[in-house]
């Protein structure tokens, strides 16, 4: 349990330290690590305490990024709109294009 409450604790300090710093006033937590109990827990807490706004998606939809990830290849795909081999990982990226 320690070694989860010291990740927790990281991932939500920063997480809230990065909004605040630019002004963020709400967040989303996702994929598989969303569903962590302990996170959803301390992320609303802290995030109430510094006036930030934060929500998750239920935890059936919290699932493993990488089946997120070959879901929107294979729609881009199926819609003519693949990517060719110069394609650049940006933190970013706008997938709605």
């Amino acid at each position: 349990a320690s070694c989860q409450e010291a990740v927790v604790d990281v991932l939500v300090g920063k997480t809230l330290e990065a909004a605040r710093r630019e002004g963020v006033p709400r967040i989303v937590l996702s994929g598989g690590v969303s569903a962590n109990s302990r996170l959803r827990d301390l992320a609303g807490e802290e995030g109430s305490r510094a006036g930030i706004a934060v929500y998750f998606p239920s935890r059936a939809l919290c699932t493993d990024n990488a089946a997120m990830v070959a879901l929107l290849g294979e729609r881009r795909l199926s819609a003519g709109r693949a990517s060719g081999p110069d394609l650049n990982a940006y933190a970013s990226s706008r997938f709605s294009r």
